[in-house]
């Protein structure tokens, strides 16, 4: 009974805390997305498949970071330095600034603000297991392994197969990260997760 309430009021404070903040970054978000089409031509937006509560797929939102195309058919990994991020783009994804868009995603009930981070299927599919109990909640905008995992780019800059690094080291502690938030969530804790982005984000 305490987790049906525990989920009743988590939706509450994503509705409101979404809703809120989009209003209050959306001529932040106008300005970002003319930076991005003025940089490179393409869409300011850029959607990705990924699996959300109950294996369901959804798209989830980013402000383009790539070149147009970039992503199609390469690695799912982005390492520090790489070639395909445009200028504004490394300035957006410095400042986490391309994530706002997945607000939209959390007002629409496909992600939350807090909870495990959605992947893409091919990686779900790899740890079929261990994302079981993931699966059971929404997947968030933020949680302890991308606070911990902030800087991945930098961690995988140096590899010579970044993807292989994410998929042998980097997955599987997000994973044990992401299934310790989910057997301990509430909304002190959820509420804790999000002072805590963006204390990364605004002031280190």
């Amino acid at each position: 009974m305490r987790r049906v309430g525990y989920r009743a009021a988590k939706r509450v404070m994503d509705v409101v805390l979404a809703g809120c903040s989009l209003i209050a970054v959306s001529p932040l978000l106008a300005l970002a997305a003319l930076a991005v089409k003025l940089e490179s031509p393409g869409p300011a937006l850029f959607g990705h498949e990924r699996v959300g509560r109950g294996g369901r797929r959804f798209t989830t939102w980013k402000l383009r970071t790539m070149v147009h195309g970039a992503a199609e058919g390469a690695s799912e990994v982005t390492a520090g330095g790489d070639p395909r991020v445009t200028r504004v783009g490394r300035l957006l994804r410095a400042l986490k600034l391309d994530e706002l868009p997945q607000l939209w995603n959390v007002l629409r009930g496909e992600m939350s603000l807090v909870g495990p981070r959605p992947e893409v299927p091919r990686y779900v599919a790899l740890f079929a297991e261990q994302y079981r109990e993931l699966l059971m909640v929404r997947p968030g905008i933020t949680d302890p392994a991308s606070i911990a995992f902030r800087h991945e780019a930098e961690l995988v800059a140096g590899c010579a197969d970044p993807e292989r690094e994410y998929v042998d080291h980097i997955l599987p502690e997000k994973l044990r990260l992401s299934s310790e938030y989910v057997s301990q969530a509430s909304l002190g804790k959820d509420l804790r997760i999000l002072l805590r982005t963006i204390w990364y984000v605004l002031v280190r």
